[in-house]
């Protein structure tokens, strides 16, 4: 058995996971503006009552950049304590069992890759849309990091006049004075302007689609977070733009959205397969 942990700004999770079966979850508010301790005992409290003889290893997602072989984080994102963070020799002395420690949208992939809408490809693009963008990169069935976690950022790419994440996550519905919450509503009820913004939105996804494509010719890309799942407002633009790609392999590529939200989770609880 192993433990994935996610770490969130809003919320830490938990999961006791036996091969593909998940046993156990857990969920407690993260004390995000909180000391660098008290976001460790959060966390620990919630690993705890997971612990048993049997569990192998644990693995964590966290939003931020990674020194995997170490364990440590830096600058953690939304959570302004976790500068840098040993994470992995706090709780390896803390509960005596391996820590492996990985950057949350690898986890994402990861975790597709092995439980979800990646299994049965070797290379795909997981891309997580929601406060930001983050991806993770599976190469022949393994995940590719880069030396830092940081590997396949492609929100961070330069796009129109800012980056792919100001058009293509929560910064967008910011710009137009609503939330994703808010426009997914507006559309259910019919709402034109709605169903005009999530096109436009589409169309940014579609630009970000071929952006994974040039750079990585994936057999699948599948998007997930909390934005992804208000997908049927937007997909039939995203698809349009991505036609519009100049390469044969637009054609081909499965686009997928995830079906469960705690993918990130079970792909941190097999950080020590990937």
């Amino acid at each position: 058995m192993k433990i994935g942990v996610d770490l969130g700004g809003t919320n830490v999770r938990a999961a006791l996971v036996d091969g593909t079966t998940v046993i156990r979850k857990e969920k407690t508010p993260c004390p995000a503006k909180g000391t660098q301790e008290e976001v460790i005992e959060a966390i620990a409290a919630l690993i705890e009552p997971l612990v048993c003889e049997e569990v192998t290893s644990v693995g964590m997602g966290v939003p931020s950049v990674v020194d995997t072989t170490r364990g440590i984080v830096y600058n953690v994102a939304n959570i302004p304590s976790w500068q840098e963070v040993h994470l992995k020799d706090i709780f390896e002395e803390r509960f005596g069992i391996p820590v492996h420690i990985n950057n949350d949208a690898n986890c994402f992939a990861l975790g597709e890759s092995r439980f979800g809408q990646g299994r049965g490809y070797k290379d795909i693009v997981g891309v997580t849309l929601g406060t930001g963008v983050g991806s993770g990169i599976m190469i022949g069935g393994h995940l590719y990091e880069g030396r830092n976690a940081g590997a396949g950022e492609i929100g961070c790419l330069s796009y129109l006049d800012k980056d792919y994440e100001s058009y293509c996550s929560t910064p967008f519905f910011v710009s137009h004075n609503t939330s994703g919450a808010e426009l997914a509503a507006k559309a259910q009820a019919g709402d034109a302007e709605a169903l005009a913004l999530w096109d436009e939105f589409g169309h940014h996804i579609g630009e970000l689609v071929k952006a994974v494509l040039f750079a990585y010719d994936p057999e699948a890309i599948i998007f997930g977070g909390g934005i992804a799942a208000s997908h049927p407002y937007f997909e039939k633009a995203m698809h349009e733009t991505v036609q519009t790609f100049p390469y044969e392999t637009a054609k081909d590529v499965n686009i997928l959205f995830s079906e469960d939200g705690d993918m990130g989770l079970y792909g941190a609880s097999v950080l020590d397969e990937k």
